[in-house]
């Protein structure tokens, strides 16, 4: 996962996932306009297993991230974002630093899916277990990304147990995905959420908060 090479940046004029627009408008008598990105929306799963009382999270190396801490160390990278060419990364950081944790999720492009559907299919292809859709609980949706996407997630919460899996998981690597399966256990789980030190989604955290107030007072005292 961290074996990152021949790093290169250029100018993205097409993308199957990211359009690029400009809205313009007048609000309150006063001309403004606002750049956005139009891209799918998504469906995230908080997975609980209740063989070893444990979420199963997902980890995986982001170029996003990665470069925003090229930029933060090495910001000349970024001072030609106006030209044709950009200059070559001669000194890359270690991949590690653009790795994050995240919960198992996917974005919605089959028109013919509905949600459930879809999240069912990511937690067999990214986590290796068979869930149905009567083993998904939608716990809400939010919008992420509001300065620059505004897309919508939503999201699940799912029991598995050891029975149910059915492989390793770890994506599809026909489609370039590289994913590591991680187990968090519940009684370390809240001290991972704020652990700076581990990367991780803002959905990460909300989920592991949600599933203390919601499911943790209902499981069965040891």
């Amino acid at each position: 996962m961290e074996a990152i090479e021949e790093l290169a940046v250029q100018p993205c004029t097409s993308s199957l996932y990211l359009r690029p627009f400009r809205l313009s408008y007048r609000q309150n008598g006063t001309k403004k306009f606002w750049d956005f990105m139009r891209t799918h929306d998504s469906v995230s799963i908080l997975i609980f297993n209740t063989s070893r009382q444990c979420f199963v999270v997902v980890k995986q190396f982001r170029p996003a991230v990665y470069m925003c801490e090229i930029e933060r160390h090495q910001p000349q990278v970024f001072e030609n974002q106006d030209k044709e060419s950009f200059p070559s990364l001669e000194n890359p950081l270690p991949a590690v630093v653009g790795v994050t944790y995240e919960l198992c999720a996917g974005i919605v492009d089959k028109p013919g899916l509905s949600l459930e559907e879809i999240a069912c299919e990511e937690v067999l292809e990214e986590c290796g277990y068979r869930v149905s859709i009567a083993d998904l609980r939608r716990i809400t949706s939010y919008r992420s990304g509001v300065g620059v996407t505004g897309s919508r997630q939503t999201l699940f919460y799912a029991e598995v147990n050891d029975h149910m899996r059915t492989s390793g998981g770890g994506g599809q690597p026909e489609e370039g995905e590289l994913i590591e399966v991680v187990e968090i256990p519940l009684g370390e789980s809240m001290k991972f959420a704020y652990d700076e030190t581990f990367p991780k989604t803002m959905g990460v955290i909300f989920s592991f908060m949600w599933f203390h107030n919601n499911i943790a007072p209902k499981l069965p005292k040891k």
